[in-house]
């Protein structure tokens, strides 16, 4: 086994970035300054899970429900996801990784969606590992938009399985998730992902995001190597 990998390892690690402003709260800190540092953990932890042999990280950045949040948040939340678009996915092409955006473009300013595309563009040879980052995504969405897509394209009732209806998600090459971790107690799913998450190991860490380290994804590894997946066998 390559240096840093480990067995343990899941294929497709999904998180679900939660507590960046009770953390903010907690240490006296502004809500603005607790979302760039989670931001940045993103592409940390994303390295780190693909060096040790992940192959997809999904992410939740930014969900269909986020724009209920003040005017003032979800202005900066876009600035930092263009920040990651434009910038820091640099970074992550230098290291090989491709980088995917998941999500809705509705409600998305033609900026923004001009730098995802090229985020993806440049990125897509990369095949050390993929970074999926889940932007102005909902889990709900997401199948009710490859429903639609499904109706548009003429398929018969009796010709539709799971197999053609995951043809239609967002990026369908994505596999489903093996091991869920969300962070900051909370224990629930939260529309992330519905579809890829139905036989998905979750694993609860009571830790804020901004305050999640190497050694809590290691500690989760671990736990993921010991569970029995059946897949209703």
């Amino acid at each position: 086994m390559a240096k840093g990998k480990t067995s343990s390892a899941p294929f497709h690690l999904g998180l679900i970035l939660d507590g960046n402003r009770r953390w903010a709260r907690a240490n006296g800190k502004t809500t603005f300054y607790a979302h760039k540092l989670g931001y940045t953990k993103i592409k940390h932890t994303a390295e780190l899970a693909i060096d040790k042999g992940v192959k997809f990280v999904s992410v939740f950045a930014f969900s269909t429900e986020n724009w209920n949040r003040t005017k003032a948040e979800v202005s900066y939340l876009m600035d930092l996801a263009l920040w990651v678009a434009t910038e820091e996915v640099d970074e992550l092409h230098e290291k090989n990784i491709r980088v995917l955006f998941l999500g809705s473009t509705q409600r998305l300013s033609s900026k923004m969606i001009k730098a995802i595309r090229a985020a993806e563009d440049k990125t897509k040879n990369n095949g050390k590992g993929t970074l999926c980052v889940c932007f102005n995504y909902g889990g709900h969405q997401e199948i009710v938009d490859a429903a639609k897509k499904i109706i548009a394209s003429g398929v018969a009732a009796d010709s539709l399985t799971s197999e053609v209806f995951a043809q239609q998600l967002y990026a369908p090459e994505v596999p489903p998730i093996d091991l869920l971790i969300r962070t900051s107690g909370e224990q629930r799913l939260s529309n992330f992902m519905l579809w890829r998450a139905a036989y998905a190991e979750l694993y609860f860490v009571t830790k804020h995001w901004p305050e999640f380290k190497d050694e809590d994804l290691e500690a989760a590894f671990v736990e993921f190597s010991k569970r029995q997946r059946r897949h209703g066998r």
